[in-house]
């Protein structure tokens, strides 16, 4: 038997053994540091604690870590950064999908020339000082808009042009305006791609400390930024299952979004990257 059979045969159960290790060691790395007491967690690995303190640490980090102010805070930035980036990119991709002329194209390909082009954060930071929004919920959540819609024009686009247009057609010979064609018939055929980017979308900026730091950085509080901040002023030195606490605690509901939704995230990708 060739190389090439035996590896067609093998394929089936060792790519979902490779997916389940690399996803699955780092989780459990998370998991049993979290769980240590101080001296066992000092040099992580991937033994098991001798006795678990996964409750008690996580109640001192809830508590001394002051979880619950920086959770607010990243959802007063995460909810309408992805509220406003859905809305404003899918409306564009359905303009640019439906009226396919030279210069919507161009526009397409600027408008997604954004997944690949760097951010220019000391110039995004000047403006927002000359607009008076550096170091405000408003400029950074305009920030990330700006930053991934591209991701949402280009998986939105792809979409629209798999839905007929006869029945945008039908809707508007009812008298519907474009409007009333976008929010009663196009909106609602885009819940899975819509699924996908909400997804996508939350877990870029529910996790971004980078981009934080510069615009909002000690004027606002993230997750993020919080445990960033407790790590470096001393809070957690040295204290890793109190930061693998911590880092479990904030990853904790996107796990379960991701988890329940995985279904509809494959959906959407394939729908609007390769039709």
């Amino acid at each position: 038997m060739s190389d090439a059979r035996i590896w067609t045969r093998l394929q089936p159960l060792v790519t979902p053994v490779l997916v389940a290790l690399s996803i699955g060691i780092p989780l459990w790395l998370v998991l049993v540091t979290a769980a240590k007491s101080r001296g066992e967690a000092l040099q992580p690995d991937l033994s098991p604690p001798a006795r678990w303190h996964l409750l008690d640490n996580l109640r001192q980090v809830w508590t001394d870590g002051e979880v619950l102010p920086a959770a607010l805070g990243s959802l007063l930035v995460v909810a309408p950064s992805v509220a406003g980036v859905l809305l404003f990119g899918s409306m564009a991709a359905w303009i640019l999908a439906r009226r396919a002329t030279r210069f919507n194209a161009v526009l397409y390909a600027l408008a997604i020339s954004g997944i690949v082009l760097p951010t220019a954060v000391v110039t995004v930071v000047l403006l927002l000082r000359q607009l008076g929004l550096a170091g405000t919920a408003v400029g950074m959540i305009g920030v990330y808009m700006g930053i991934y819609m591209s991701t949402v024009i280009f998986f939105v686009t792809g979409f629209v042009r798999t839905i007929p247009a006869s029945l945008e057609e039908a809707a508007q010979m009812d008298g519907a305006g474009p409007l009333k064609v976008f929010r009663l018939v196009v909106l609602p055929l885009l819940r899975p791609v819509l699924a996908t980017a909400t997804i996508l979308v939350c877990l870029y900026v529910w996790n971004d400390v980078f981009y934080a730091f510069f615009v909002v950085g000690g004027r606002l509080d993230t997750l993020p930024l919080n445990l960033f901040r407790v790590a470096s002023a001393g809070l957690y030195l040295d204290n890793w299952h109190l930061i693998f606490s911590y880092v479990l605690l904030m990853s904790l509901p996107l796990i379960v979004v991701f988890a329940v939704a995985q279904r509809k995230i494959i959906a959407g990708i394939t729908s609007g990257a390769v039709k």
